[in-house]
């Protein structure tokens, strides 16, 4: 990736001037000291450490990757003292709980880290980002004697974390799971079996690596009811558990971070939780991992346009199709012409879109575990509930047309490794995959989402974006953005009408859904910057210029694209189903 600095005034203004980060914190008496100057300070002081110490080993990360020597990882060359360095200057324990050594600063600081984590060196990203997960899952699900144990050197990033759910024989059906434990009379089990694709499985960046492994206790129920959840330390009680990386994974991209195969042979843990609810636990931790990829889908998508457009700026080819815009040079700068323009603003409107879709996300989960009245939490939670899997899959899918579109326009210079636009592309793959692929967060959001849990409706969302609408008539984007509004939930209504008579019609429209979901959602997020930049700010007339036309790009451009998912998620599950197996 080139060196660039994170967009830092992008980031703020969403902070300060969209989402009201002081407003938002003056509501929640825990944080109400926040304000945007703090909120600013702490993420800039985050960007210069990682643009020092974590931007530099991000190309050498990719070629190097991971190795495995009799049972032990070893990392690219500078990961340990980058970890060290990181910990030390208190990085890992941004919003950590003070009983146990952190810094109890809100977690939508904690975000931006990750976003900048993944922007600066998407390989290294996963390693303090899996730990943060562990670490909460604990502190919410564990005995008080476990959190004691394991959250003190957790939150201060002295001990990593992962979580181990996949088996070699089964993906996301996790109800074929067979890894086993079995109880040793006191208050440890023996866990045994195979977990594959585990993130940062094994390395030399901490003395002890503490796993979340999901297994059956002897006599369970069948299915994803009988499925447990256990904390298994790489070292307990001082010595070696018999918990091994058997190999590593040979990646597309990402591969500063260590996809480990581990064997546990009986290996000695502790039961996290009642027995037989490990998946419901785990996915506590899972949804927050959902988010977390789709803001490193945000950041590499950041990263490409931001590279692409240094790029454009400099590289001369050819002549304005209009005259000459550069005549003292020898050619105009590519960014004058038509197609590469299209190219940078879409990739500006994604990122940018996402990002503000992000950080939406985020205020409503703090609203949701921290605001004082209980009918806040659970409108915030319905809206997290809905927007979790469109986060997932809707930024991580966007994520990799931004990426192309970085290597498409540095041209035969973005398809080699020197400029790091092609790494950016391969690492961006792994995140529509890994934590439920597009096609099961689509089955997600409107099998269980939308018809399950908030039968047939939108929710709270829905009502939001309706309250903008209404409240900002001479927005020039409400009208259309009212018009889609209405679509949106009558397309709930056939998709449900017609999957009353066949279930397929609700897996062949799901992931259109989804896509059509996310455009009228960043609609509404644009139409919001627009409204914000319209009134200006301490950011500069040319940067509240760029947010307004990049709207209009946007709504001219972009959005029509949902029509197409239109088409396409009403045409029926016939297309898809009529055709016999041995037909293809």
């Amino acid at each position: 990736m080139p060196m660039i600095p994170a967009p830092i005034k992008d980031i703020q203004f969403l902070a300060e001037q969209l989402f009201d980060v002081e407003g938002h914190y003056k509501k929640i008496q825990q944080f109400s000291d926040i304000d945007a100057e703090t909120f600013e300070t702490v993420i800039d002081e985050a960007s210069k450490f990682l643009f020092e110490y974590a931007a530099p080993l991000n190309r050498n990360a990719d070629e190097q990757g991971c190795s495995i020597k009799d049972g032990h990882v070893t990392t690219p060359d500078g990961f340990v003292e980058l970890y060290k360095n990181y910990c030390e200057s208190g990085w890992g324990s941004l919003d950590g709980n003070p009983e146990y050594g952190g810094q109890g600063l809100p977690y939508w600081i904690q975000v931006v880290l990750g976003e900048l984590n993944s922007y600066y060196c998407p390989g290294w990203s996963n390693y303090p980002g899996l730990t943060h997960g562990v670490r909460e899952l604990l502190g919410h699900h564990a005995r008080q004697e476990l959190k004691d144990l394991f959250l003190p050197k957790l939150t201060t990033g002295e001990w990593t974390g992962t979580m181990c759910l996949t088996e070699p024989h089964c993906g996301t059906d996790l109800g074929m799971l067979k890894t086993s434990a079995s109880p040793n009379g006191d208050d440890t089990y023996q866990i045994t079996g195979t977990k594959i694709f585990i993130t940062s499985g094994d390395h030399g960046l901490t003395d002890n690596i503490i796993h979340l492994v999901l297994a059956r206790l002897p006599g369970g129920p069948k299915g994803t009811k009988g499925i447990s959840l256990f904390v298994v330390p790489k070292i307990m009680d001082g010595e070696r558990n018999n918990a091994w990386p058997a190999s590593i994974e040979h990646k597309m991209g990402l591969n500063g971070s260590a996809t480990c195969v581990m064997n546990f042979d009986d290996a000695r843990g502790y039961l996290v939780g009642e027995a037989n609810k490990g998946l419901n636990i785990m996915f506590s931790m899972m949804n927050g991992a959902r988010l977390n990829t789709g803001i490193q889908g945000m950041a590499v998508s950041s990263a490409s346009y931001l590279g692409a457009l240094e790029y454009a700026k400099d590289r001369l080819q050819m002549r304005s199709l209009t005259g000459a815009k550069y005549p003292d040079k020898a050619a105009d700068p590519i960014i004058v012409h038509p197609d590469v323009r299209r190219m940078l603003l879409t990739q500006k409107a994604l990122s940018e879109g996402n990002r503000a879709l992000t950080y939406f996300t985020t205020q409503q989960l703090e609203i949701s575990r921290l605001a004082e009245s209980e009918e806040e939490r659970k409108y915030a939670d319905a809206m997290v509930v809905i927007l979790t899997p469109i986060v997932k899959a809707f930024m991580t899918e966007t994520a990799l047309e931004v990426t192309n579109l970085g290597i498409q326009i540095f041209g035969g210079h973005g398809y080699i490794s020197e400029h790091g636009m092609e790494q950016l592309y391969r690492d961006a793959k792994i995140f529509t995959l890994y934590e439920g692929t597009t096609g099961i967060q689509a089955l997600d959001l409107l099998g269980r989402k939308i018809m399950q849990f908030n039968h047939g409706s939108l929710g709270p969302i829905a009502d939001v974006i309706n309250d903008f609408i209404i409240e900002n008539p001479e927005n020039p984007y409400s009208k259309e953005l009212q018009e889609y509004m209405l679509q949106w939930q009558d397309l709930i209504v056939k998709i449900s009408t017609k999957s009353m008579q066949n279930m397929d019609e609700m897996g062949a429209a799901s992931v259109d859904f989804l896509m059509y979901s996310g455009y009228v959602l960043l609609a509404y997020f644009w139409a919001q910057m627009h409204q914000s930049a319209e009134k200006g700010g301490r950011f500069g007339q040319s940067f509240y210029n760029g947010k307004i036309k990049t709207c209009e790009f946007y709504f001219k451009r972009i959005l029509p694209r949902a029509q197409a998912h239109v088409n396409t998620m009403l045409s029926g599950s016939d297309n898809l189903m009529n055709l016999k197996d041995d037909e293809f």
